[in-house]
């Protein structure tokens, strides 16, 4: 491997870290670092590492320019198998693969049929819906946020954009989008936006992720902004009567016992595996300042928890007298109901129906940009080897940016067309197999590299045990249905295999974890 550091510059606040750094690092030799704390060591290593990306000049991995060629040196196993073994990593890259997909399925499919104009009655009878002119809407606004985050990331990458400037310009590509889509509705069925929604997520997948991704992320922040404040503002003028039931028993008829139902539903919480991939494929490489990560992950983690308090009062205010749920995709539950809390200020009806159907699909959309990528280099480095140079030329061919997305797409949209509710009851407990996996790899490097660990143990056995019995508890009622002869393939059937698959995977890593962190307890005690 060669490092080549070309005239690299980092500032941050104004402030040059690094000046002008040229050096050529390549492989076989030992290099190293002195300099007194503060002159740049740490941001140095970062900046190599595609951690941060420079303020001016390049770093180049084998010719290829972090930021724009790729978007990190490889591994992103690196740690699993410097500390698991190379088993421990492919089968943890395999199931993080495997995760995405079903990410990806059920994204998608709630995307296109949020955007999705038509229904069809009992009798096969294809007729535009009521709210088909506010669905086109938001799936135009939505296709106008690509093409106005690319001049976005493309002034902000030129003109180098800060502070004030990066807000007024945003916000007036934001308001742009909003505008046009909703005076030039685009209307389409469920077919024509899934079509739509992959080509988009393949572009979001290869593309660098200043130019498209980020500014994208950033432009739906205003409205993310937007949307939270209005709906606490109107849940608290309005004060909704709560319809759903309150659930005062152990078990549930539909869905189970309250452990472990209760802790892979909340999948996306203060410990989830998606969070985990997110973190490390893509929110590090949008931080100027790893101290800023704290904020980040923390203030995430509470705006989440509020959104999620949000989500369940509008859910329950939309419910129906007797109880019954309201109809429509999730998507379309939340935003009609907080658009109603809109229509109290005066905001026209139209303008808030389609302002909140775009700002709830872009929660999914920005989900699947970044699991997309994931995806895409999940399937990387299940075949690549450290000299991809001189790599058999299949390892070329399946290593390729552009067919390593397109495999990870085409095996989504199968499961999209399947339906993505024939697996979906496994996404809660695949997410929070896969948040215990981090925590297990986790563990095992604190333990090697001589640091505490003991602060994992507690959240890293609850969830073992919570997806543990979940995946058990689902395999058996699986069973028992083939049994019966309620089952299919296309439900049952397909749950059975990739519950069987995920216990398989996350038993084998957690074995060769063990045997890592008792082989290091040893060496340390030796």
């Amino acid at each position: 491997m060669e490092i080549k550091l070309e005239h690299v510059t980092k500032k941050i606040k104004g402030v040059a870290v690094l000046q002008d750094v040229t050096k050529t690092f390549t492989g076989g030799c030992i290099y190293g670092l002195s300099g007194k704390n503060g002159c740049g060591k740490t941001m140095l290593m970062r900046t190599m590492a595609g951690l941060i990306y420079p303020t001016g000049g390049a770093v180049k991995i084998n010719g290829k320019t972090l930021g724009k060629d790729i978007s990190f040196p490889p591994s992103m196993g690196l740690l699993i198998e410097k500390y698991i073994g190379k088993t421990g990593r492919k089968l943890f890259l395999l199931f993080c693969w495997l995760f995405t997909l079903i990410v990806i399925a059920a994204f998608a499919d709630m995307v296109a049929g949020t955007f999705n104009a038509y229904t069809v009655d009992a009798n096969g009878v294809i007729a535009l819906s009521d709210a088909a002119k506010t669905n086109g809407a938001a799936g135009t606004i939505s296709l106008l946020f690509i093409a106005f985050a690319m001049i976005f990331g493309l002034l902000h990458k030129h003109l180098h954009l800060t502070g004030w400037k990066e807000t007024v310009v945003g916000l007036i590509c934001t308001v742009a989008a909003l505008a046009i889509g909703m005076t030039m509705p685009i209307t389409l069925g469920k077919d024509g936006w899934t079509y739509i929604t992959f080509v988009y997520i393949f572009f979001a997948a290869v593309l660098p992720m200043w130019l498209l991704k980020q500014p994208r992320d950033a432009m739906t922040t205003y409205m993310f902004i937007g949307m939270i404040a209005g709906a606490v503002v109107g849940l608290l003028v309005a004060h909704p009567t709560m319809n759903l039931p309150v659930f005062t028993g152990f078990h549930n008829d539909q869905l189970g016992d309250l452990f472990p139902i209760l802790f892979v539903t909340v999948a996306c919480g203060a410990v989830s595996g998606f969070h985990s991939l997110v973190s490390s494929g893509t929110s590090s490489k949008t931080v100027s300042n790893e101290k800023d990560m704290l904020k980040v992950g923390y203030g995430a983690m509470v705006l989440e928890s509020l959104l999620a308090v949000i989500a369940l009062c509008v859910a329950g205010a939309a419910a129906s007298a007797n109880g019954t749920p309201a109809d429509g995709t999730p998507f379309q539950v939340f935003s009609s109901g907080v658009a109603g809390f809109f229509e109290m200020f005066g905001i026209p009806v139209y303008v808030a129906q389609c302002f909140m159907t775009m700002c709830v699909s872009a929660l999914a959309l920005t989900s699947l940009d970044a699991v997309a990528r994931i995806g895409r280099m999940s399937f990387q480095e299940l075949f690549s080897v450290d000299d991809m140079e001189h790599a058999e030329g299949w390892r070329k061919v399946l290593c390729n940016t552009y067919f390593s997305t397109i495999i990870t797409l085409a095996a989504a949209f199968v499961l999209t067309r399947i339906g993505y509710a024939n697996i979906w009851s496994l996404f809660g407990s695949a997410n929070q197999l896969l948040s215990a996996l981090v925590l297990v790899t986790l563990c095992v490097f604190l333990k090697v590299t001589g640091r505490s660990n003991k602060m994992l143990f507690p959240p890293l056995i609850i969830m073992l045990c919570v997806t543990g019995t979940a995946l058990v508890e689902r395999t058996i009622g699986l069973v028992k249905a083939y049994a019966a002869g309620s089952a299919t393939f296309l439900v049952e059937g397909l749950q059975l295999i990739i519950a069987v698959l995920l216990m398989a995977l996350g038993l084998v890593i957690v074995i060769n974890s063990l045997k890592a962190y008792f082989g290091a307890k040893k060496e340390s005690e030796a």
